[in-house]
C-alpha cells in the first residue's frame, strides 16, 4: 500500500517533470501566439518624433512610404490611423515630395506593376514612382530636397522588395550627399533566421545582397548593415540616421497594423509568405487571385492533392496564374505558425507534379538566391540534405548582422 507522502512527492514529481517538458518544448519551437494585440507601449521609430523633428525644422522633406507608414492619433490605443505624411504636414513640416516603391503610395497594385509618377489627391505632393521607368531616385528627382525619411514596414523575407528601395535611395542620397533618416518599424517574423544565402551572380531587384531569404532584421537593422557592409554602388557610404522603435526586442510578437500589400492580407499570409513565395517562380499558384494569398498554394498539375480553388482577378491580381482554372493543392490557414523557412510543400508540390517539365520558370533561381535549390530538388534531395547546404552562410551571416543589431 502507497503512504500519502510517497503519493505526494510522485504527484510533485509528475507536475515538475510535466512543466519542465513545457518548457523546454516552448524554447525549442520558439512559438509566439498569432493574434496578439499591438502592446500600446511599442512606438515605431515614426512614433519617437523627440528623436528627429528638430533635425527636420527649416528643411525640405522628401518621403519614401506608403500605406504602411502610419502612425497612432492617440498613444494608448492600437489604432494607427494618421498617415506620416499628414502628421508631418500637420506638424509644418516642410514635406515637398512623395516617393512610392512597389505597389505604389496607396499600396494597392499588382506585384510587379509599374507605377506612374503622380499627384496626391488629398496633399497636393507629387508622387515620384521608384517601380517604373527607375527604381533609384535621379539627381532630378532629389532636386530641392535636404533630408530623405524612409518609412516603410517590411516583412523579413529577402525578396519583398521594399529593402531594394531601401538600398537604391541610400545610393542615391550618398550620392547627392542628401541625409537619410530611416523611421524604423518591427519585423513581424523577426525570429527567423533560414534559407539559401544569394550568390551576386544571381543579384536582382529581389535579392540584392548575400543574404539568407528570411534576415531577421528590422529596416533599420538593415540599413545600418548595407552601409557598414559598403553594398552601395561603390562602396559609398549614406549620411544615415536610425530613429529606433521604443519597448521593441527580438522577443515581442508584432501584429502589424495594416496590410503590407495587397497579397499579404493578415498575419498568416504573413507568416507563410517567405516560404510560400518560391511558388512564384512555378507553375503553382501561390493563392493570387483568392482570398487566401499566400496561405495556399495549387495548380491544374497536382490533381491528387486534396484542397481546389480556381483563382480569379480581384484587388491586387489583375491576372492571377491560372486565371479561371481549378486548382488542386493545400490549404494552409489554419497551419500552425512557422518559425523556419519551410520547403516541405515546395517539395511535395515537384514530387506531386503531373508537369515537372515546366514546374520551374527562369524568375526561381532570382527568388531562391542561388542555383543549387532547384537542383536539390530535381535530384530527389530530402529537406535535411537541402537545409544542411545552408547552414555555413547561416552562420557566416548571423555573424556578419551582429554589429548592426539595435534590439536585443
Amino acid at each position: 500500500m502507497v503512504s500519502n507522502s510517497t503519493f505526494k512527492n510522485t504527484f510533485l514529481f509528475l507536475v515538475c517533470l510535466l512543466v519542465s517538458s513545457l518548457i523546454v518544448n516552448c524554447r525549442a519551437t520558439n512559438k509566439k501566439p498569432l493574434t496578439k494585440s499591438i502592446d500600446t507601449t511599442l512606438l515605431v521609430g515614426a512614433e519617437n518624433t523627440a528623436l528627429y523633428f528638430d533635425k527636420l525644422q527649416n528643411k525640405n522633406i522628401g518621403i519614401l512610404t506608403n500605406q504602411t507608414g502610419v502612425i497612432r492619433s492617440n498613444k494608448s490605443t492600437d489604432n494607427y490611423d494618421t498617415s506620416i505624411v499628414d502628421f508631418l504636414l500637420t506638424n509644418n513640416i516642410a514635406v515637398k515630395k512623395i516617393y512610392a516603391p512597389e505597389h505604389g503610395f496607396r499600396g494597392n497594385a499588382d506585384a510587379g506593376e509599374l507605377i506612374k509618377d503622380g499627384k496626391d489627391i488629398k496633399t497636393g505632393l507629387p508622387i515620384i514612382s521608384l517601380y517604373g521607368n527607375s527604381k533609384k531616385p535621379s539627381k532630378e528627382h532629389l532636386a530641392g530636397i535636404d533630408i530623405m525619411l524612409f518609412d516603410l514596414q517590411d516583412v523579413g523575407a529577402r525578396f519583398y522588395t521594399y529593402i531594394s528601395s531601401l538600398h537604391y535611395l541610400m545610393e542615391a542620397c550618398a550620392e547627392n550627399n542628401i541625409s537619410l533618416i530611416v523611421l524604423d518599424r518591427p519585423n513581424p517574423n523577426i525570429d527567423i533566421i533560414d534559407g539559401p544565402t544569394l550568390e551576386m551572380e544571381n543579384k536582382s531587384f529581389v535579392g540584392m545582397h548575400p543574404i539568407p531569404t528570411m534576415h531577421g532584421m528590422t529596416i533599420g537593422e538593415y540599413a545600418q548593415m548595407i552601409n557598414g557592409e559598403k553594398w552601395l554602388n561603390k562602396g559609398v557610404q549614406c549620411d544615415l540616421t536610425i530613429v529606433p522603435i521604443t519597448n521593441y526586442n527580438r522577443n515581442i510578437t508584432y501584429a502589424l497594423p495594416v496590410p503590407p500589400s495587397p497579397n499579404l492580407p493578415n498575419q498568416k499570409a504573413i507568416n507563410l509568405y517567405a516560404s510560400l513565395c518560391f511558388f512564384e517562380g512555378t507553375n503553382v499558384s501561390s493563392g493570387r487571385g483568392t482570398n487566401l494569398q499566400f496561405q495556399v498554394y495549387g495548380s491544374p498539375y497536382l490533381t491528387n492533392m486534396p484542397y481546389t480553388f480556381t483563382p480569379k482577378p480581384n484587388a491586387g491580381a489583375k491576372d492571377p496564374m491560372h486565371n479561371g482554372k481549378l486548382c488542386y493543392g493545400e490549404n494552409l490557414s489554419q497551419e500552425t505558425d512557422v518559425n523556419k523557412l519551410e520547403i516541405k510543400w515546395l517539395l511535395k508540390a515537384y514530387q506531386n507534379s503531373t508537369d515537372k517539365a515546366n514546374f520551374f520558370n527562369n524568375f526561381f533561381i532570382k527568388l531562391a538566391g542561388t542555383k543549387a535549390l532547384k537542383e536539390q530538388i530535381i535530384a530527389g534531395k530530402t529537406e535535411q540534405q537541402i537545409r544542411t547546404t545552408w547552414q555555413s552562410g547561416l552562420e557566416k551571416f548571423k555573424q556578419k548582422r551582429n554589429p548592426y543589431l539595435i534590439y536585443k
